[in-house]
């Protein structure tokens, strides 16, 4: 089995409903080889990372940038995880109120220092709410998990 982590601040209902949809499409029934789970960055941990095959993070926009708590995630893993996870598959949604560039720059400059891989373009979710960010969170989690379930990744 292969292990799919999504790691995402939720602080709002819908925010919480886009990390539920990625959970959904990742655990979509045609996809028998992949376990996934959910946990909140201020408690995951370095062995979260370690332990799994692929990443999905999950941040909110807030002044420009990732969510304090999404930093907070990196600042304790990033050594543990610097050496052991490069190549890792990852992806990232973004619920911006504006334009979430500075948000989208910072988390990839953070990923890019772990040498860790992008499996798509990260998914900007911008402006007002729409209910399509929750169906297109879904698909970013059956999109990964699907290609672990195939070996892509």
């Amino acid at each position: 089995m292969k292990n799919l982590l999504i790691v995402a601040h939720a602080p709002s209902e819908n925010t919480r409903r886009m990390v539920e949809a990625a959970l959904k499409g990742a655990r979509h029934p045609d996809i028998d080889g992949v376990n996934c789970r959910w946990v909140p960055p201020l408690e995951a941990v370095a062995d979260d990372v370690l332990a799994c095959d692929a990443i999905i993070l999950g941040t909110t926009e807030n002044l420009g940038y990732m969510s304090g708590a999404l930093k907070d995630f990196f600042d304790r893993i990033y050594y543990p995880c610097l050496e052991k996870t490069q190549a890792l598959p990852c992806a990232m949604y973004i619920r911006a109120g504006h334009d979430g560039t500075g948000t989208r720059r910072a988390v990839e400059t953070i990923c890019t220092g772990l040498r860790w891989n992008w499996a798509q373009e990260p998914l900007l979710c911008r402006g007002e709410w729409q209910d399509s960010f929750v169906e297109q969170c879904e698909e970013l989690g059956m999109t990964l998990a699907a290609g672990l379930d195939a070996g892509i990744y």
